[in-house]
């Protein structure tokens, strides 16, 4: 019979083991009786990418926007490595292959012969009539022409609109009155009149002057141009822009800390418009390489000998040359349409990731 005034000894579980002597029974607690508890899942830490990092995000996820970053990368290193290439291929862009070996002298004078009309090892883009020059050496410096003109005059455009759409926007008044009265004036004139009629006279001008050397002219007399009858359109969109922004707490928060106007426009004001700027900056690239395509094709941009894709356009098309050689044609036609196209394309990618609206992450 077990004692009544004896306490009663714990239950001890199934499988517990015994406690030896001196040891201490300790009661299983009722949270380890109880099923053992799912672990919680981890939280995922939300990484902030800033909006250069999203856009880039988005435009590595698009393989349109990749393709045409890729062929924009290829024509600029094609540029930038002209010299190089010219000389692996063992050709520059101003010899002169004019004997009977490399021309026609009879059916048809000034066409190359069927060896070098097309690529050959010799000659990776065969040779342009007449002068029987190197076409490959010649694309190669004419790309270096063409984005140069196009890449500066466009710097040249956002710099002229970015500053002056932004002093419009934030001073308001008689300020903006002027300025947007100055934007109006540019967007009605006829730009391609304009710049057909301005370009002959700049380059005249230019003559004598420091940079009255090469082809330095030319070239600079484009950028000019192009540049400043290029920055209006922006000047309007930064305008509109900043009429939001000089509203924002930022704005105020540095105007009552006694920030001078230049502070505040160019630390704070201007690098909240830069998406803006940047998809118009991607947008007028391809439409300064056609202008001065076009410009060097009607015969008042790059003259011979400097080669670029318009001046070689218009060689092929003064000397009827695209009848008898339409590869002299297709070759720089060719590249201008690839490389408008390939920046109109990622263009377009810019614009879309740099829309906060834009659904895709």
């Amino acid at each position: 019979m077990p004692d009544p005034h004896e306490s009663p000894s714990p239950t001890r579980h199934a499988g517990a083991p015994e406690p030896s002597e001196g040891q201490v029974a300790t009661l299983p607690s009722p949270e380890s009786e109880a099923a053992p508890t799912e672990r919680e899942p981890t939280a995922e830490i939300a990484t902030a990418r800033s909006l250069l990092g999203t856009a880039w995000l988005r435009i590595r996820r698009s393989r349109i926007a990749v393709a045409a970053l890729i062929v924009v990368a290829l024509m600029v290193l094609f540029a930038v490595l002209a010299p190089v290439l010219a000389a692996i291929e063992g050709s520059d862009l101003f010899t002169a292959r004019t004997g009977p070996d490399f021309l026609d002298d009879f059916d048809t004078p000034g066409l190359p012969l069927s060896y070098y009309r097309f690529p050959s090892g010799e000659h990776w883009l065969g040779l342009e009539p007449g002068l029987g020059r190197d076409i490959f050496a010649r694309m190669a410096y004419g790309a270096r022409i063409s984005l140069t003109i196009a890449l500066l005059s466009t710097l040249v455009s956002v710099v002229l609109g970015t500053v002056l759409g932004a002093a419009a926007g934030y001073f308001g008044g008689k300020v903006d009155m002027v300025i947007s009265r100055v934007m109006d004036l540019f967007l009605a004139f006829p730009h391609l009149l304009l710049v057909l009629s301005l370009t002959p006279i700049l380059q005249s001008r230019l003559r004598g002057t420091s940079l009255d050397s090469g082809s330095l002219v030319p070239i600079a007399s484009l950028v000019i141009i192009l540049g400043f009858f290029g920055w209006a359109y922006l000047a309007r969109v930064v305008r509109g822009q900043v009429l939001s922004i000089r509203q924002q707490e930022f704005v105020e928060a540095a105007q009552a800390y006694g920030a001078s106007h230049r502070s505040i426009i160019f630390r704070q004001i201007i690098p909240n418009v830069m998406g803006v700027v940047l998809v118009y900056a991607t947008m007028m690239i391809p439409t300064n390489i056609t202008a001065e395509a076009a410009l060097s094709f009607l015969g008042v941009g790059v003259k011979d000998p400097t080669p670029s894709w318009g001046q070689m356009l218009n060689a092929a098309q003064s000397g009827n040359w695209y009848l008898s050689d339409p590869w002299f044609l297709a070759v720089p036609a060719g590249a201008l349409v690839i490389t408008v196209l390939a920046f109109n394309l990622l263009g377009d990618a810019v614009r879309d990731a740099l829309d906060p609206k834009s659904s895709r992450s």
